[in-house]
């Protein structure tokens, strides 16, 4: 009876350990881009045509609702600005930079954040799990989606605005156990990736639009005016007509 109890308890201690072991994975998914990305043609600009590029504005939306953005995200999209090799520096958010020339492009950056996390799905499958004491946990999947839209706007020295945009989401499938924010940040990881290669692809395709020599400096508030003096008019005198007389005849 001790040795049939025994299996019995081993049989048992390896079924947790598989159910537990198979409950603690996960997969992610990226779903593809709506744009399809052409092959990008790099471009190897000289020092005297790259102009700084300083960051005016980052607005972060989650759900349709402002947040705080982070100066983490914010050095994210800065250092794949800078992979792409077209500005001579770049200025983060609220830093006083020194004499920068007078040619600079400001950049202004929107990141929109859609999470949903099925909540009530997850907590009617929760409440299956907990009746079952948790048999079916390595049978039962837990979603977690995230999309995310990063924006760019550029302006140009001569006020010309160029707007990119890279859009991507993504799906993580968990079992119960899986279920921790390392999870969530990978998740955010890989689908942020995708946001930012898709926008620094279009900008590698304008590179001649931030070039130094594409346009000159404009003068604002400097207008000149082309004044024509006007000619006199001359006043022709005018002739007299005296009538001849013809003198009486002898």
């Amino acid at each position: 009876m001790a040795t049939h109890a025994l299996r019995w308890s081993i049989v048992g201690c390896i079924g947790v350990m598989l159910c537990v072991g198979t409950g603690c994975t996960r997969s992610i998914e990226l779903k593809p881009s709506s744009a399809e990305l052409q092959p990008v043609e790099s471009h190897s600009l000289a020092n005297n045509e790259r102009v700084p590029l300083v960051m005016d504005s980052f607005h972060l939306l989650r759900n349709g609702a402002p947040q705080n953005p982070s100066a983490e995200v914010e050095r994210r999209i800065l250092n794949k600005v800078q992979e792409t090799r077209l500005f001579s520096t770049l200025i983060p958010l609220g830093a006083k930079p020194d004499s920068l020339g007078e040619k600079i492009v400001s950049a202004r950056v929107t990141l929109d954040e859609t999470i949903e996390p099925h909540s009530w799905l997850s907590a009617f499958k929760g409440i299956v799990l907990g009746g079952s004491m948790f048999l079916l946990s390595p049978f039962v999947d837990f979603e977690y989606d995230y999309a995310a839209k990063v924006g760019l706007e550029l302006e140009r020295w001569d006020g010309q605005v160029k707007r990119y945009e890279g859009i991507s989401s993504g799906t993580v499938q968990y079992k119960l156990f899986g279920a921790t924010p390392v999870m969530i940040d990978e998740l955010k990881g890989h689908v942020t990736e995708a946001c930012l290669t898709e926008l620094t692809a279009q900008l590698v395709r304008d590179t001649t639009l931030y070039m130094a020599s594409s346009a000159p400096v404009s003068n604002p508030g400097i207008r000149s005016v082309t004044v024509r003096a006007q000619r006199p008019s001359t006043t022709l005198p005018t002739r007299l007509t005296v009538p001849a007389t013809t003198p009486p005849l002898p």
